[in-house]
This record gives C-alpha cells, structure tokens and sequence, in this order.
C-alpha cells in the first residue's frame, strides 16, 4: 500500500518513548520534531498524488506492485534517473533536505552486498534481505541509513579502541539472533524513522570480525537511545507563515545497549572483508543522491539571491547577473554528473542497477565544494540586513511600523509587506540554524570530502591517462583507446518514457 502522511504519523506517534532531546525523554510527537516529520509528509504527499505516479511511485521488482520510489531498488538507468528528478523536485518543495534517500541508498547497498556475499561464502543474506524488503515495501515504511559510527581514536581500528562500543559490534550470538552494541552518530532523521539500516562505516580487517555486522531494527527497538538534536528556524511563537518556515531536520546520536536481532534481520555477521564494500556501495548511492538533492538547494540559493536582487533594485546590474550564473553552474552541472552516473551505471548480481561511481563522486565533490561560495553570493547580493532584521513584532508596533515601513523598501515597485517577506526569506535561508546544518551537511553529507578522494581513487585510471600522456609525448609508438568503449551508456528500455515526464 501507499501510505497517507496521516497514517505515517499514527504509526509513529505509537511507538515507545526513546528520544532524548535537551536532556528531556520524549515522544515522536514533540513540537522540536514536527519540521522534520512535515519533510517526510511531502514524500508521502507526492507518492499518493496522481500527477506524479511513476516519478513518486514505481512498480516492485519483487511483488510487482506499485509502491513509493523511495522503497524501491533500481532496475534500469530510467529508475536511476527517476529517483534523482524525484530528489529535486521534493528538494524544491521543502527548501533543501528531503531526509528519504538515507534509506533507498541502504537498501541498494544491502541488495547488492548481500548478494555478492552469498556468492562468495555460500550465506543467505539475500534471501534474508529480499524477504524483509518484500515487507518493507508493502507496508510503506521509512528507513533511514545509520552508518556513522563514533569511532573513537581515529588512529584505531574498531578492534584496538579502549571502548569497544566505539563500533557498533556483535557481542553474543544466539540461536535466534544475536546481540549488539555501540554508538552510531550523526544520523539524519533516525528520530522519525521507522526502521534503522545499520551497515559498517569502514574497511574492516579479520581482528575487526564483530564489527563486521549489518540488520534492519525497528527504531524503538527495546535497548536502542536516541540523543536528537532537532534543527529549525525559530522558536515557534515567532510570527512567519512561510512555507520554508514548517521544515527541518534532526540528527541522532543512536545508543545500542544489548539489542536483539533476530537473524531474519541480519544481513552481514562477521564477514570482514565485505565492510568496506557495504559502506562505499552505501556512499556513493547517496552521493548519486546527492545530484538532485544539491541542485535543489541550489535552486533555492538562486531564486532567494534574485529576489534580493529585485529587492534592493539591482537585478539588471551586470556583476549580479554574472553571480547569477554560477548558481546555473553549480545545479546544472551536479545535475549532468548524476544523469551520467546513471547512463553509464551497470547491473549488478543482484539485479539492482548501480549509478556509476566516478561520476556519482564527481558531482558531490563539486556540490561540497561549491556550497559555502554559493551562500557567500547570497551575501554579497543581500547585504548584511539577513542578520541585522529588526523583529517582525517591531514592524506591527504602533510606534515603529510606519518607520520600517520606509526602512523596508529599496524597490518602489515592491510593496513593504512582500518587501518584509523577501528579507524574512533571505534570513531564513542565509541567516539561521538551518542555514549552519546545509553549509556542515554539504561538505560532510555521504562522507567526509577525504572518502570522496578515496573513492576517486580507487575507481579512476590514472594509469591509462599517463600511457596517453607517454603516446603523445613520442615515449610510446602506440596507445591502446579501447578504455574508451567502457563509456558506451547503459540505455534501459524505460529511457523512452523519460521524454514524458
């Protein structure tokens, strides 16, 4: 079925009571939590509007039925595709994060993990795994990736930590399930989740075999804590009806103390060798993801910084529209990079199409680096009233109204009511906590900019490219191009469709 938000909320709201937040033990309902749960509300929205079945929807490689993109494993380029113009456009709705793609990125890593595990050490991983997304997708859930651990010493193997619990690890196994646990940080919308994906975080070595570990639990699960940092704009009797006002997003250390998972939940236990796979498969999944989550938000940069532009009476200047521009570059090229990680992605064992990693990791590299000189143009344009506004209860004051009303107004075509409106915008977006959490998260977002390198590195042929260099320097009489025909596009049959849309 497809959810209703409503329905997303009842579930939630019956769940027990395991969310810290300022010290307080809180229900998913709490005030602090509601701009993040009006984020996942959109996604719900979008998947039971007709005008966006096959975008917000796609049909089940498992039970052939019609169930939420964001629960749905990629079987073509098209669905690649897809899942990255259905990034954007909920992006564009909410002003930034969208949160869902956490989960679909660790079910595609799940998918593919288990079964290259099962082929190499005879397990039943994927079986497993196949059996509870089945579930999971019939009944609509959300998931969300919990990967970061805390890690410690960072010169420290999980197996050398002075706490164990730096990792999380498998400290018992039993004849139904084992038993773990540790830390995972920094986990985006883990507090309105309902299931958490816990896979590995790093290359792990065979010392490292506990922590080699990988299941699905439910987020209340008996024995799991969450620390929640909720983020949003303003405390909430601040007067704003803007529609970028009702979103947020929250970030959960997770404790697991002795958690039971039952081993139809267990999708890797002591295979070491697959650690760094599962968590790069995870990573650049959500890289790709990243190629229609960042050109949302840069969407959102542009429009803000060309209504300030019209607002302070500049937008035909030459040097703004040059700054303008860059925001064109930055979205559109993050864009490309993800429609080519689809092109020229590949069909895995497991049935579940891969964006391609190079260009998965070329995109987000520029998204992180671009981010900060995105908001600096924002800066440039509006000046510094983003962060020198007088309240808004000074602009319905008897004795400060009519003088704001003139301070408001730099275009005389513009009213001071949208004047006020339009610098609000300009200090939500460039000026507030969240403005923080999306300059930290599109650095860090998928992994430190290093693991970015990393991964570069790994899949890039810097060999081919100095045999060229030797072939046009004289060194080598010839060169062998055939590195150029693994660049033929992988066209699936759904590509015609795209036209459509």
């Amino acid at each position: 079925m497809l959810r209703t938000k409503e329905q997303y909320h009842d579930r939630l709201f019956s769940m027990k009571k395991n969310i810290y937040i300022g010290g307080e033990k809180v229900g998913r309902d709490d005030h602090r939590l509601m701009p993040g749960l009006n984020v996942l509300d959109v996604t719900f929205d979008l998947a039971k509007n007709p005008d966006w079945k096959g975008l917000a929807t796609a049909e089940s490689s498992i039970s052939g039925e019609q169930i939420n993109r964001w629960n749905h494993l990629p079987q073509n380029p098209y669905d690649l595709l897809q899942k990255q113009k259905l990034i954007r456009l909920a992006a564009r709705r909410v002003g930034g994060c969208i949160q869902r793609c956490m989960g679909h990125d660790a079910i595609n890593a799940l998918a593919i993990c288990t079964k290259e595990i099962d082929d190499e050490c005879g397990t039943e991983y994927h079986t497993r795994f196949m059996n509870y997304l089945n579930g999971y997708q019939l009944q609509d859930l959300d998931g969300t990736c919990s990967q970061t651990d805390i890690k410690g010493d960072r010169l420290k193997r999980p197996s050398q930590q002075e706490n164990p619990d730096s990792y999380v690890h498998v400290v018992e196994k039993k004849s139904d399930g084992i038993v773990v646990r540790g830390m995972k940080m920094s986990i985006t919308q883990a507090a309105y989740a309902d299931v958490l994906f816990v896979v590995p975080t790093r290359a792990l070595t065979e010392e490292d075999s506990d922590w080699a570990v990988s299941f699905a639990v439910p987020s209340d699960e008996e024995g799991i804590k969450m620390i929640t940092r909720p983020v949003w704009l303003r405390d909430k009797d601040e007067k704003d009806a803007a529609p970028f006002s009702r979103y947020g997003v929250s970030d959960s250390v997770i404790v697991f103390d002795n958690v039971f998972i039952p081993w139809e939940r267990v999708f890797m236990c002591g295979e070491w060798q697959y650690g760094r796979r599962m968590a790069l498969l995870f990573a650049d999944s959500h890289r790709h993801s990243y190629s229609g989550c960042k050109p949302g938000v840069s969407d959102v940069l542009c429009g803000a910084t060309a209504l300030a532009a019209e607002a302070n009476n500049v937008a035909k200047m030459p040097h703004v529209r040059e700054k303008l521009s860059a925001y064109a570059g930055a979205a559109e090229l993050a864009y490309a990079a993800g429609v080519a990680a689809a092109v020229y992605g590949e069909k895995t064992s497991s049935g579940v199409f891969f964006p391609n990693e190079i260009y998965a990791n070329v995109g987000r590299r520029m998204t992180g680096e671009s981010i900060y000189h995105e908001y600096n143009i924002l800066t440039e344009v509006a000046g510094g009233i983003s962060v020198t506004l007088p309240f808004s209860e000074d602009f319905d004051a008897p004795e400060t109204k009519r003088d704001l009303e003139k301070f408001i107004i730099r275009n005389s075509s513009i009213k001071a009511e949208d004047a006020l409106k339009i610098w609000k915008f300009v200090e939500s977006v460039g000026a507030s906590p969240m403005t923080a959490w999306y300059l930290i998260a599109g650095v860090h977002g998928g992994g430190s900019p290093v693991m970015e390198t990393i991964a570069l590195n790994i899949g890039y042929d810097y060999n081919e490219k100095k045999r060229l260099a030797r072939y046009l320097a004289g060194i080598d009489s010839e060169f062998d191009d055939s590195e150029m025909r693994s660049l033929e596009p992988s066209f699936g049959d759904g590509l015609k469709e795209e036209r459509k849309l």
